[in-house]
C-alpha cells in the first residue's frame, strides 16, 4: 500500500471533522434533533405540517456549502474510476441500507456514537465492515 502524499491532507481533514462534530452537537443541543441526512431527507418525502422549514433549510445548506466554498478556493476535480451504472447501483444500495439500518453514516456514525447508542455502534460496525469487505473483494479478489 502506498500513500499519495499530494492528496494527504490531515489538517484540513481534522478541521472538517471538528466542524462536522460542532455542527452536529449544536443541531442536537439547539433543536433537539439528530443531524442524520437520511432522516432529514426522509422527512421531506413524508411532509408533516410545521416540520418542513428546518428540513428545507438544512438541505439547502448542504447544497449551497460547495458554492460558498467556490468563493474562497478552487474545488478539486474528483477522479471516479467507476461507470455510471456502478455509481447508480451503489447509490441505490446505500439508500436501501439506510432504510434497513434506520439511518445513515452521519446519523449513526457521528450523532449516534457521540450519544453512546448501542444501535448506532452496531450499525457503524456493520457499514464500516461492509465497506472494508467491498474494497478487499473488488481490489484484491476481483482486481477491479
Amino acid at each position: 500500500m502506498t500513500i499519495d502524499w499530494n492528496a494527504f491532507t490531515p489538517w484540513s481533514s481534522l478541521a472538517g471533522g471538528v466542524l462536522i462534530g460542532i455542527a452536529a452537537a449544536m443541531f442536537a443541543l439547539l433543536n433537539g434533533r439528530i443531524a442524520g441526512i437520511s432522516g432529514v431527507l426522509g422527512g421531506l418525502l413524508k411532509p408533516v405540517r410545521g416540520d418542513m422549514a428546518w428540513r428545507v433549510a438544512f438541505v439547502l445548506g448542504l447544497l449551497s456549502a460547495p458554492l460558498v466554498y467556490l468563493l474562497v478556493a478552487e474545488v478539486p476535480r474528483p477522479q471516479i474510476d467507476a461507470s455510471y451504472a456502478a455509481l447508480v447501483l451503489a447509490g441505490l444500495l446505500v439508500g436501501v441500507g439506510t432504510r434497513y439500518g434506520s439511518g445513515c453514516t452521519s446519523g449513526h456514525g457521528v450523532c449516534g456514537l457521540s450519544r453512546l447508542s448501542p444501535r448506532s455502534l452496531a450499525a457503524t460496525a456493520a457499514f464500516m465492515g461492509a465497506g472494508f469487505l467491498t474494497v478487499f473483494v473488488t481490489r484484491h479478489l476481483l482486481g477491479i
